[in-house]
This record gives structure tokens, sequence and C-alpha cells, in this order.
């Protein structure tokens, strides 16, 4: 056993755990922040994304104990004082989620792409969505919640401008 310690969503966790433990368990089983998911468990589904560092990684591929000292945010940490931030409002009424699995990893993921490219194309957003698989929704709403996303960055933006 390893004791780590772990900044998640601003809150310091300090856990021992079993060198080989994943990440996406230990946030899920020692932590209890269950809205990171574990799918394939090989880093091709993407539900288990969260952010290491401000860098979306797959939970499922890093050991926890390779998270010691570093900061996280998992989709829990997206909401702003209990509200739903833009991105996840647009979801819901873009219908951009039906069973959810898949949600909280496409929300990571597309957290730090827009971080990072805050005006994509629609094409750059589908091949950002690459990296995911959704069986329920046909990836029509998702793109259409990220472009709104994108819209209302921009509109925020020009106002502050």
């Amino acid at each position: 056993m390893r004791e780590i310690q772990v900044t998640i969503n601003g809150r310091v966790y300090r856990e021992l755990v079993e060198p080989r433990m994943l990440l996406s368990d230990f946030i899920r089983e020692k932590c209890g922040l269950t809205g990171t998911h574990v799918g394939c468990e090989h880093g091709v589904c993407g539900a288990c994304t969260v952010m290491l560092n401000d860098s979306a990684v797959r939970g499922c591929l890093i050991f926890a104990v390779q998270a010691d000292g570093q900061e996280l945010l998992t989709v829990e940490g997206l909401s702003e004082n209990g509200e739903m931030n833009d991105l996840q409002k647009n979801f819901s009424e873009c219908h951009g989620l039906q069973c959810g699995f898949c949600t909280a990893g496409i929300l990571m993921s597309t957290t730090d792409y827009l971080n990072k490219n805050p005006n994509p194309s629609q094409k750059e957003v589908k091949e950002m969505l690459s990296g995911h698989l959704c069986r329920c929704t046909g990836y029509d709403g998702i793109v259409k919640a990220i472009e709104k996303t994108i819209e209302d960055n921009q509109k925020k933006v020009l106002q502050r401008g």
C-alpha cells in the first residue's frame, strides 16, 4: 500500500492505495465521485476521461499513484455553485445525452478542447469526439451542444470586449 494525496475539484484526498489501482477506480471507490464512469478499461471509449493538471486524460490508463501530488477535475467539478455550467446546460437543451454513460467523459474532453481551441470548426469538434464511444445519441445532439457552447462563449467575449 502507498499513501497518496490528490486534489480533486479543489478538495484534498489523502488515501492508501494499492500501487496498481487505476485512477478511475481511485476516484470512484476511494473518493466516492461516481460521475467518472469506467467502460472499456482500455482507453478506447473515453467514459473515464478526467482532467489531470488541466489536460484531459483517460483515468483507466493511469495508476492512482501517478497522480500523487497532482490536481484533478472530474465532471462533479464542472458545476459552479451547484449550477450546471454552460456546456452542461447545452448538453441538456440540445439533447446531447440519453443514457448518460459516456457524457461525463465527453464533457471533460470538450472542456479541455475548448480551453485550448475556443473556436473549432464542426469538423474539428467531430474529430475530437472520435475518441469517445456513444451508443445512444448518434452524436448529433452532442455536436449541436458543443457548437452552441462555442457560440455562447464568443458572445460572452464580445460583451466583455
